[in-house]
């Protein structure tokens, strides 16, 4: 599938390498910088986002949060000031609406914006399977996107993607506390956890959520960190934002950010996402176990 197309991705991190992969895999060539990364399989590391600029036909941002993004395209060594048209700028991030609409407006004249955020964890980036919400597509970006998942139209102007994944991450917070909760109700019950997943994934209350973090929640943590905890607290406080602006009163969303919160203030921000079941659930990380 090589297009001749030149791909700068900036941002390397659980889900950004195996897609950045995949794009090489089809015989794309990927420049990319991420400090301290290692080189992914086909991917060529340089020393600068302004650096990945200069070569890239499209530019991917695949960044955790606002600032890294700031500082990639704007700051010292930034890659917005290398970008020419017909470049385009594909946000797979998730970053915010306003925050994706403003880009539009402080880009070179002629450098499109691309505004695709993705969703399904790192297994299925591994397998090109993402869910992509994007808004703005040509045919030739939907060529480049179709490598990396399913690519859902949800509008014309960026913002409109980051606003469809606010309301998929709505579902994706509010499921991974309900499910970490959930377990810990078993323990406390003397149920043990590991067969109350097994029972109630079964049933009604079953959800990808589930059947994705429950078995790590029951397991405990292995050092990997497929989706850190503080990027469920940035998400959810960019929904909260988005339905503060809307006049729109989102309780569940804001218990739901109070739990992510709690664990990052605990010192979790950075462990894997699953481990909020080792904060809300009986004695904490030393009170694993039951009863049943």
């Amino acid at each position: 599938m090589d297009d001749g197309q030149t791909v700068g991705w900036l941002g390397l991190g659980a889900m950004g390498t195996p897609m950045a992969v995949r794009q090489a895999a089809v015989g794309r060539v990927v420049v990319a910088f991420d400090p301290g990364a290692p080189a992914p399989a086909g991917v060529e590391l340089v020393s600068s986002p302004a650096a990945v600029a200069q070569v890239a036909d499209v530019l991917v941002l695949m960044v955790a949060t606002p600032g890294q993004a700031e500082s990639a395209l704007f700051g010292a060594d930034g890659a917005a000031g290398e970008l020419r048209p017909p470049a385009r700028v594909v946000v797979l991030s998730t970053l915010g609406p306003a925050w994706v609409r403003d880009l539009a407006d402080r880009l070179p004249a002629g450098v499109v914006v691309v505004d695709a955020p993705v969703s399904g964890g790192v297994v299925r980036a591994a397998a090109g399977t993402l869910l992509i919400m994007a808004a703005g597509v040509s045919g030739r970006d939907r060529e480049f996107l179709a490598v990396l998942g399913e690519v859902v139209d949800v509008g014309d102007r960026p913002g409109q993607g980051q606003s469809m994944k606010m309301v998929n991450q709505v579902l994706c917070g509010v499921h991974i506390a309900a499910a970490a909760e959930a377990l810990a109700v078993a323990q406390a019950l003397g149920i043990e956890p590991g067969f109350a997943l097994d029972t109630i994934r079964r049933g009604a209350g079953a959800s990808f959520m589930l059947d994705d973090r429950g078995p790590r929640m029951v397991a405990g943590p292995d050092g990997q960190v497929r989706s850190a905890m503080s990027l469920f607290v940035k998400d959810l406080q960019l929904v909260l934002d988005e339905a503060g602006a809307a006049h729109l009163p989102t309780p569940v969303v804001q218990a739901a950010l109070g739990q992510f919160a709690a664990a990052a203030a605990a010192g979790l921000g950075g462990h894997d996402d699953a481990e909020l079941f080792d904060h809300v659930r009986p004695g904490g990380a030393g009170g694993r176990g039951g009863t049943l």
